[in-house]
């Protein structure tokens, strides 16, 4: 495993090898890199830690490789080489001993499993390196057990989104949190408002993007940390749900995250759809984990709507809510104006299916207008749609109901990839058209009727630019 991991870059090694002794330094390399290299997974970041002159030694080594040199932080003497390899980015990181030598520099590092060290100049034509490894803090034999255990009790204070690490690193590496550091965040959640929102945001979606989200998010909310993350999320704690309903709004959340990890499995052999699913949306942020945090917060907009009406409750336009406040939510955690109005249109339109599904055969004006409506985020609302009913087991709930609804969900899914993905014609009626032809002036109405027309049209009702004229003209009078 070590053998095959290590002659990847084994040739910069030797340069940064040069590099260090000209600087008359010690560098280590640590963290990470050696954690993953040990679980057999592919490592392309790599941490050293230095005796001193690291952004010195950055730059040189920068040089040596023709890489791109970046300034981290200047009063921490942080500096990082980036390279392109055989079509992947590596990335070489260099810190300064945050103590008096390594053992100390240890100390400071967030959990036992990024621990373990190697002296650079021991890995020059080692072959089983970890031979060579200090492992101080144990490191090693929690990686074989698969815990994550902090360093010590200050860590989260020196650091907070360590706490938000922490659980990143649980839900890719499919790793157990001990006790006691579950214990420590408890009582470090307030420490969590320190950091930028940007980096909550990176590891959120770290958790997201691994195949764990469901239990890592439900340990998360279980601490409190979910809450200082999406503060939006806590009216959600203790709502009860209707008929249709077998589980609280919260854990029906978290349930549905559940079941669209589920069906993303069922889909993993269709091309098309694992193609739409891995579109990246954001830098290294992609679709399919945006869809599960859309099926987290779908319903967030229940706890404001909810009403009792004649014994009964009632949660009319909660999607429609909960669409305003996604939008904050984004807004608050940084995400891309891409990935906002992902996430607005599928927890605004989550419904739609399910509407669809009331009638044994849906009407083709009605399909669509669920597409015309959804536009790119149809397969993500259909996605959302379906764990959110799988995710419901009421009283109320009919098994005939249910087989009916994923039906029509799966002949939308089948007409996505068919019918309405072909390549769009060129309209039939244009704006220039209604000023010209019908001698109007350009006001909101143009796009009601240019609407209109394209439904027609689209579903053979009109074929020819005469006919789209006459329904223009009956519009406007």
């Amino acid at each position: 495993m070590c053998e095959q991991t290590l002659p990847y870059i084994s040739p910069f090694i030797k340069i940064l090898n040069t590099v260090i002794k000209k600087n008359h330094a010690q560098a280590f390399l640590v963290g990470g890199a050696l954690r993953d290299l040990y679980l057999g997974r592919e490592v392309i970041d790599f941490d050293f830690a230095t005796s001193k002159n690291a952004i010195k030694i950055a730059k040189s080594f920068a040089k040596e490789i023709k890489g791109a040199f970046v300034l981290l932080d200047q009063e921490h003497n942080c500096a990082r080489v980036a390279r392109k390899q055989k079509g992947k980015l590596l990335t070489f990181d260099f810190a300064d001993f945050r103590s008096k030598d390594l053992k100390g520099d240890l100390s400071h590092r967030d959990f036992t499993i990024n621990t373990i060290s190697i002296d650079i100049k021991d890995l020059c034509g080692k072959k089983d390196v970890f031979n060579q490894a200090k492992d101080y803090k144990k490191g090693l034999k929690d990686i074989k057990s698969k815990m994550i255990k902090m360093v010590s009790k200050k860590v989260f204070a020196e650091d907070p989104l360590r706490m938000m690490r922490a659980f990143s690193l649980q839900a890719t590496l499919n790793f157990k949190m001990e006790a006691k550091t579950k214990a420590q965040i408890k009582k470090d959640l307030s420490l969590l408002s320190q950091v930028a929102r940007e980096r909550v945001r990176e590891e959120l979606f770290k958790v997201l993007s691994s195949k764990n989200a469901y239990k890592n998010l439900k340990a998360m909310n279980s601490l409190g940390l979910l809450g200082k993350v999406i503060p939006q999320i806590s009216v959600m704690q203790h709502i009860p749900q209707g008929g249709y309903h077998h589980l609280s709004l919260i854990n029906h959340s978290f349930e549905s995250v559940r079941q669209v990890e589920k069906c993303f499995l069922e889909f993993s052999n269709d091309e098309k759809i694992q193609k739409y699913l891995n579109e990246e949306l954001a830098s290294g942020r992609k679709r399919f984990a945006l869809i599960k945090l859309a099926a987290l917060l779908h319903d967030i907009g229940k706890p404001e709507t909810c009403k009792k009406e004649r014994n009964k409750t009632t949660y009319h336009g909660h999607e429609h809510v909960g669409r305003y406040i996604v939008r904050s939510i984004a807004k608050m955690i940084k995400m891309s104006v891409r990935e906002r109005t992902s996430l607005e249109a599928m927890v605004g339109h989550h419904l739609r299916p399910g509407y669809l599904s009331n009638f044994k055969n849906p009407t083709p004006r009605a399909i669509f207008r669920f597409f015309r409506d959804t536009g790119d985020e149809a397969i993500g609302v259909l996605f959302l749609s379906l764990a959110d009913q799988r995710s419901t087991r009421g009283p109320l709930t009919t098994e005939k109901d249910q087989k009916h609804h994923e039906e029509i969900i799966h002949d939308l899914i089948f007409r996505y990839f068919t019918e309405e993905k072909k390549e769009k014609k060129v309209r039939i009626l244009t704006g220039n058209d209604l000023i010209k032809q019908l001698k109007l002036k350009p006001s909101p109405i143009f796009t009601k009727i240019l609407a209109r027309i394209e439904e027609k049209y689209a579903l053979g009702e009109i074929k020819t630019k005469k006919q789209a004229l006459d329904v223009a003209k009956k519009m406007v009078r």
